[in-house]
């Protein structure tokens, strides 16, 4: 029981702390400013998508020495972590997807930038397979997911 009750404080805790150089917010704030974006903007179906896409980050939320001594955190893999604690629920897999891949061509461009070629392949042919659709709904989503970082409007 203490366990638990420790795990959910940390949980807590770390939906308000500094993420790092890209966030001018903490986790919560940037999800705001997300949802609030998206509803400017007039993409209602991507508000859940929106206010679950980064619900894993204080799962895997850490410091290394670097962002020690800037008192910063990483989030390494926050996306599936997020799918994967939404998974079940009784979403459209659009929200799911949107969850799931909205990090995908960010993660493909840092992959080939630091060429980590099997990475990129991977990562790749997840993306080739996607709907171009979707596609075009990721780069609606992350256009906003990237503003809501710095809070422009």
């Amino acid at each position: 029981m203490k366990k638990l009750r420790i795990l959910r404080k940390n949980f807590f805790i770390t939906l308000f702390f500094k993420q790092n150089n890209w966030h001018k917010f903490s986790v919560l704030g940037h999800t705001f400013s997300l949802i609030c974006h998206l509803i400017i903007n007039k993409q209602h179906k991507m508000l859940l998508a929106g206010l679950l896409h980064d619900i894993g980050k204080p799962y895997v939320a850490f410091q290394d020495e670097k962002d020690k001594i800037s008192n910063e955190y990483s989030f390494h893999n926050h996306e599936e972590i997020s799918y994967h604690l939404i998974k079940n629920l009784q979403i459209t897999t659009y929200t799911k997807n949107l969850v799931r891949y909205h990090y995908l061509a960010r993660g493909m461009q840092k992959a080939k930038e630091k060429k980590l070629e099997r990475k990129y392949k991977r990562l790749k042919r997840i993306y080739d397979n996607l709907d171009d659709s979707f596609k075009n709904d990721l780069k609606i989503f992350m256009k906003y997911d990237d503003l809501a970082k710095q809070n422009r409007f």
